[in-house]
């Protein structure tokens, strides 16, 4: 075999270990990505329940415009529900009463942030007025 020919594998070996490297670094950034979303969409979906529990009345089984106990809230939200947190298959979420006008849901996804060191997370304040909802990307 000739110097070119050696040259040429070497070469083609070099592009495609960089090829593989580029390919899982994009697989993993869309990984985290996609969890990210997934997290915030699952807290949206939560926030919605809970405004609509914040908005029902009292006979109807809601809050009368309170946010009275956790167990009331998470029973509406409808997650498999622990006490303060909800976890579906996407990440953990706490919930967090300020008061009877506001909660927050903090979401910890399953997938590595853009840090390298912890998992995707995001903060959600529900305001039970006609302010609506905050939402804060942590990484």
């Amino acid at each position: 075999m000739g110097t070119q020919q050696i040259l040429l594998i070497v070469l083609s070996v070099i592009i495609v270990g960089i090829a593989v490297a580029v390919g899982i670094t994009m697989f993993n950034a869309q990984a985290t990505n996609s969890n990210r979303q997934a997290i915030v969409g699952d807290m949206n979906n939560q926030a919605s329940s809970a405004l609509a529990y914040y908005k029902t009345p009292l006979t109807h089984g809601g809050g009368a415009g309170s946010f009275i106990s956790a167990d009331a809230v998470g029973t509406w939200i409808g997650y498999d529900w622990n006490g303060t947190y909800c976890t579906t298959g996407n990440g953990q979420f706490t919930i967090t009463f300020d008061n009877t006008d506001q909660i927050t849901i903090v979401g910890l996804g399953t997938e590595v942030g853009s840090n390298g060191s912890t998992n995707v997370s995001a903060t959600m304040t529900i305001i039970g007025s006609t302010s609506g909802i905050t939402t804060l990307i942590l990484n």
